[in-house]
């Protein structure tokens, strides 16, 4: 039987194309003994339920990512200790950080990537079959890069990742590529995706852009949503927005959200250890109820939910785009 994803319908003063979970934040920042902040996580469906890699800040603020488990996707029980590695395919596993992991499925297992500290940040991966037992495996880029997802399947025979290469800092810049490997170790065939808007086109995303969640593969191609920035007088601003990739070559946009699909505007995602942030790591869906489902960051502190219907998030992509 099929496992329900999360889901509350859309309030009737709602006009836009994505809502809030009434009981937002679904996380708060204290959900373990050690930690300050739980934020930017990922889940997918697992057997009966639904598992996660949650990242968690501990009161030293430092950044580590923990194994989850909920029954129905809302109410989650987190590991008190982070994931702890194994070696994979290098033996070369230690790291300073591990932060804003995604999870997907792909063939038999479950890949994790996150932003991996290695003398700067830079693409992480690991894979698990029980999201007990957790192998790593080389990093896929030379720092600096952040914002690794993984596509759910390969495209023309090889994996496929977005990623938003950067600088050892709090990067005030940033496009979107895809690159490809044929063994998960090994990558290559960079190629730039989208780059940030110009102000004057759609401010919201005019300094930074990264991918979100896993990419969903619909009628009009790969829905991506991801998160752009604009550098406000008072500091990044993170609001999410949605693009549609073609199928066989997602390096080519189809179209991109001029206006951005859901912005911070209610006290969880304004105020916290970084004000003013919006920012999506994972995203359920049901093709047949047509039901989307996106766990998103909020104000770097805790974990949220927004839901739409996926057919009406990809008409609002076409219908608004630039």
């Amino acid at each position: 039987m099929k496992k329900a994803i999360p889901w509350q319908e859309k309030p009737s003063n709602c006009n836009d194309v994505l809502w809030r979970y009434a009981k937002n934040p679904i996380i708060n920042r204290y959900a373990i003994p050690s930690s300050n902040s739980v934020f930017n996580s990922a889940v997918v469906p697992f057997q009966e339920g639904f598992a996660g890699v949650f990242r968690c800040d501990n009161k030293a603020v430092q950044m580590n990512i923990f194994a989850g488990f909920s029954d129905n996707g809302i109410d989650w029980d987190i590991k008190h200790n982070p994931i702890t590695f194994k070696a994979g395919n290098t033996q070369m596993i230690a790291s300073d950080y591990k932060y804003d992991p995604r999870v997907v499925f792909i063939e038999d297992r479950y890949w994790i990537t996150w932003c991996n500290g290695y003398h700067g940040p830079t693409i992480g991966i690991g894979y698990t079959f029980d999201f007990k037992e957790f192998f790593q495996c080389e990093n896929a880029f030379l720092p600096f890069n952040r914002n690794g997802v993984l596509f759910p399947k390969k495209i023309n025979g090889k994996y496929a990742m977005l990623c938003r290469p950067s600088d050892n800092g709090h990067t005030p810049f940033g496009d979107i590529y895809i690159s490809y490997s044929p063994d998960m170790k090994f990558w290559g065939e960079h190629r730039c995706v989208m780059k940030v808007a110009k102000f004057e086109d759609s401010a919201w995303q005019s300094a930074k852009i990264g991918a979100g969640p896993i990419p969903i593969l619909t009628n009009e191609g790969w829905l991506m949503i991801y998160h752009g920035v604009i550098n406000t007088c008072n500091g990044f601003r993170y609001a999410m927005g949605a693009a549609l990739l073609d199928e066989n070559e997602p390096d080519k946009v189809k179209f991109r959200t001029q206006p951005y699909v859901l912005g911070p505007a209610v006290a969880y995602e304004q105020i916290g250890d970084v004000p003013n942030v919006v920012f999506p790591c994972a995203a359920l869906h049901d093709i047949e109820e047509d039901k989307l489902a996106i766990y998103y960051g909020a104000a770097d502190t805790v974990v949220a939910l927004a839901f739409g219907k996926l057919s009406e998030v990809v008409s609002f992509t076409k219908n608004n785009s630039f």
